[in-house]
């Protein structure tokens, strides 16, 4: 849904699907296109997400794009401007429930909000707060990646390290795409198997 028409009706687009398979991308490929038609816009990202860079939303491909930093979803809607026309939002995965209502009250509004993020977690499931969001979306567009065993299309964020929390901020080496067949949801336990021992304390 590529629309740049002025006037009182916002709307909500969603961008997800795995890790690397282009959502920041898209996200700043339709920011820009908003800029080309020289409309207001302003953008905001997790403090979570501090893997590239602490002020610019960037792409594995090294798109860059300028960003506000946001603790929470409340403070997305006091920071927006009254003239802002559209809002882009990353990593929607890493904000707390409210960050629905906030998209909801910004269209309402009549802004166009972009938002980009995982669908699924590393097991798997959906990633909240990303389901209701698409829920609520006028416009769903799932992008895929490749995957990084067979070649074919992924849908999947396969977790490379030992952990047990759902976010674990991480990018190539302790994350690849995989496909159906090839995604292991309990890969992360094998990998926490094969810790080292710590090392018993030296005699004194």
């Amino acid at each position: 849904m590529q629309k740049f028409m002025r006037g009182p009706g916002g709307w909500i687009e969603v961008i997800c699907g795995s890790m690397f398979s282009g959502k920041s991308e898209e996200l700043i490929r339709r920011l820009k296109r908003a800029e080309i038609a020289r409309l207001r816009i302003q953008v905001f990202k997790p403090m979570i997400d501090n893997r590239f860079s602490e002020d610019h939303i960037v792409s594995h491909s090294e798109m860059r794009y300028r960003a506000e930093i946001v603790r929470s979803s409340a403070e997305v809607l006091t920071r927006v401007q009254p003239r802002t026309e559209v809002v882009g939002i990353d990593e929607a995965q890493f904000f707390d429930s409210g960050i629905v209502e906030v998209i909801n009250q910004l269209a309402d509004m009549g802004k166009r909000v972009i938002v980009a993020g995982l669908d699924r977690d590393y097991l798997g499931r959906p990633f909240e707060p990303m389901p209701h969001i698409m829920a609520v979306a006028e416009d769903i567009t799932k992008t895929v990646a490749i995957c990084m065993q067979c070649g074919n299309p992924a849908y999947y964020t396969q977790r490379l390290i030992a952990s047990d929390e759902q976010i674990v901020v991480g990018g190539a080496g302790a994350y690849e795409a995989r496909c159906r067949r090839c995604f292991e949801p309990q890969l992360h336990k094998a990998a926490e198997a094969k810790l080292p021992d710590p090392k018993p304390p030296a005699d004194r």
